[in-house]
């Protein structure tokens, strides 16, 4: 089962082009769900049918199903239900009513529960490809990057082996009362579930076999700008880019056309093409398609199948994932076994990190990396827990860019 996410700078057309995606896989004899997460539901508009939070199979096509992800109603639901028993728990310890539920409101929780929604709804489901119509670039880049945020807070929070050890956290509900042990047991099976879930989520989306995300920009710089950061952004969090959708790409007027439209239409042709050949010298591996810019706005499987195949032409929408190169890796350079003169560096893909702010604090375990708008603590492997940074770069250029952290053995901590 494949997952391919839509996203893209608001109005540049993702929900259409996802929707086409999706008809155009069933057309191949995929079981398709196209779902959309965007807090401004237009894929019914799109698909021309009423969609509800469960998915139904759509006319025109068979094996294509569609729904829309409503948090409002999942708020109600099983983070409801954590909430209660967080508020229970704050109050055995002594803590105002009022307090602990403003200390029990997590934010961003509406797209973690999106995004647990789409994760029910892949697995649960007889789909071969799940399509993902998820809003633009800003709230996509949150929503993906959520689960590993909030499971390292989760871990600080109530650490696992602690949780583990109920007998522990017993002062914490209330000394002595089985009204409280139980509580407790309740508050740490929701805990203890929430952390699987998001460990979950996580692997989901970071799995370059079962997930990837599909750019969606029309051919201008300020919108090419913004899906060249998201790239940086999404690799920093080790999320994988499958592909850019150039979309409303204007046709040049043959030579013989003259006047003002013809003048404009060459103009425009002339600054989208260059936009193209920039984006085309920078793809990395990933495809860039273009669609032509259309008179009338497709609705309905008949049109988007149409614009399916000006995109698509005869090639698979979703092939099978090639071999991905691992977006971070550790080599020794210098020393051998545990020798107090080794040397280790540690690889971080980064493309596009060269033309913006970069930034990078050590704290404890982690390597806090922060490129542009994006932040992510990346948690070091055993072997450099024990060690200093001593040199940081930026290798490579564009997608080519890699930033490699040069650490050496910390002789207060390291191995003997």
């Amino acid at each position: 089962m494949r997952v391919v996410l839509f996203t893209g700078k608001g109005g540049v057309g993702k929900t259409t082009l996802s929707a086409a995606t999706a008809a155009t896989l069933a057309r191949s004899g995929r079981k398709t769900l196209v779902v959309s997460t965007d807090p401004a539901h237009s894929l019914g508009d799109a698909l021309d049918a009423e969609l509800t939070g469960e998915p139904r199979e759509l006319p025109g096509v068979g094996g294509l199903c569609a729904a829309h992800v409503d948090t409002r109603m999942l708020l109600d639901g099983a983070w409801g239900a954590l909430q209660g028993h967080l508020r229970a728990l704050l109050a055995g310890i002594g803590v105002d009513e009022i307090l602990a539920d403003e200390l029990t409101v997590l934010p961003g929780v509406e797209d973690l529960l999106a995004l647990s929604e789409v994760r029910r709804l892949a697995e649960t489901g007889p789909w071969e490809v799940v399509v993902v119509d998820c809003g633009p670039t800003a709230e996509t880049l949150r929503l993906l990057a959520l689960p590993e945020a909030l499971a390292a807070y989760l871990e600080r929070l109530f650490p696992a082996h602690r949780r583990a050890v109920r007998g522990m956290l017993a002062g914490l509900a209330g000394k002595g009362s089985a009204d409280s042990a139980a509580r407790l047991d309740r508050t740490v099976d929701a805990l203890d579930a929430l952390a699987e879930q998001l460990g979950g989520l996580a692997a989901l989306v970071t799995d370059p076999a079962r997930s990837s995300v599909r750019l969606v920009l029309t051919p201008e710089r300020v919108v090419a700008g913004e899906t060249r950061r998201t790239r940086t952004a999404l690799a920093l969090h080790g999320i994988r880019v499958d592909g850019l959708i150039a979309n409303r790409v204007v046709p040049a007027p043959p030579p013989s056309l003259r006047g003002p439209a013809a003048a404009w239409l060459r103009e425009r042709n002339t600054e989208q093409r260059a936009v193209l050949d920039e984006l085309a010298l920078g793809a990395d591996g990933a495809a860039v398609r273009v669609v032509g810019h259309a008179a009338a706005e497709p609705t309905g499987v008949t049109a988007l199948l149409e614009l399916a195949d000006d995109l698509y032409g005869d090639d698979d929408p979703v092939p099978p994932p090639g071999a991905a190169e691992p977006a971070l890796t550790v080599r020794r350079t210098a020393g051998e076994g545990t020798a107090l003169d080794s040397e280790f560096v540690l690889d971080l893909r980064l493309p596009g990190a060269d033309s913006g702010p970069l930034d990078l604090v050590r704290v404890g375990d982690e390597l806090v990396v922060t490129v542009g708008f994006a932040r992510r603590p990346v948690t070091l492997p055993s072997v450099l827990r024990r060690c200093a940074v001593v040199d940081a770069r930026l290798g490579g250029a564009g997608d080519a860019a890699v930033l490699c952290v040069t650490f050496r053995p910390d002789p207060a901590v390291w191995m003997r």
